[in-house]
């Protein structure tokens, strides 16, 4: 059985104390909650504070992008090794505003999962499509091509090590959400994707919702029988409102 996982992205958010008492607030939360895993991924300046208040939590550490290379001459840049250093477990790939705002193709995202891994880390690979999209019906096309530019680039094996988020780009913090059915058709499509290079792989891997999910609406997304939990953006920068998303997740 797939344990059920809610991670949640800071983004550019927050204060030095602020982010701080927010990881300490959820680690007090979601203290005693058993069946499902929680990660908090604070922008990079944060990492090395939070990281430290979560020491000894149930609650881990994640970053929300990573660099394609180990070392060298790449300005701004972070490596895996480094997230590795303090404390990371997972880091975000591919999430739709560094698509869209940074210009990352699927050729970059595949480059920087592979990234991940190599350095030890769990990516959270998103993947999504746009409201012209799926007024167009290309939902499928768009998320297969996403998928399978990764697939190509690191085989299925790897997603044995990973987790997906399906984050409909119109849903991302407009309010607006995908119903359930909406939801977990997608999701089916991922896994049935994914299913048909390695069913046991597919049958394991775990597939987060994201997009504007709250406490109001987290049970019933996380009651169809392929969402696995769930990538929280804004949600997650309000400790009881994310906490509670936690908990409709546990099992």
């Amino acid at each position: 059985m797939r344990r059920p996982f809610v991670a949640g992205n800071w983004k550019m958010n927050g204060t030095r104390d602020g982010a701080k008492r927010l990881a300490a607030g959820v680690a007090e939360g979601v203290s005693g909650l058993e069946g499902v895993d929680v990660a908090v991924c604070p922008p990079y300046v944060f990492i090395p504070e939070v990281a430290q208040v979560l020491e000894g939590t149930k609650v881990a550490v994640g970053a929300q992008d990573v660099a394609k290379e180990q070392q060298g001459a790449y300005t701004g840049e972070v490596s895996g090794g480094m997230l590795k250093e303090f404390a990371c477990r997972y880091v975000i790939v591919g999430h739709s505003e560094r698509r869209e705002y940074y210009c990352e193709d699927d050729a970059l995202v595949a480059e920087k999962f592979a990234s991940a891994q190599r350095d030890g880390l769990l990516p959270i690979l998103c993947v999504g499509e746009k409201l012209e999209d799926r007024e167009a019906g290309r939902t499928e096309d768009v998320v297969r091509d996403q998928l399978e530019a990764v697939l190509d680039r690191n085989g299925i094996s790897a997603f044995a090590e990973a987790v997906i988020a399906y984050e409909p780009v119109w849903a991302i913090g407009t309010g607006r959400t995908a119903t359930p059915d909406q939801a977990q058709e997608v999701h089916r499509f991922i896994r049935d994707l994914l299913s048909a290079a390695d069913a046991e792989v597919a049958a394991g891997v775990r597939i987060l919702y994201g997009g504007s999910v709250k406490a109001a609406n987290a049970a019933e997304l996380f009651a169809m029988p392929d969402i696995d939990g769930g990538l929280i953006g804004g949600a997650s920068l309000d400790v009881a409102e994310f906490t509670t998303i936690c908990r409709s997740a546990a099992v």
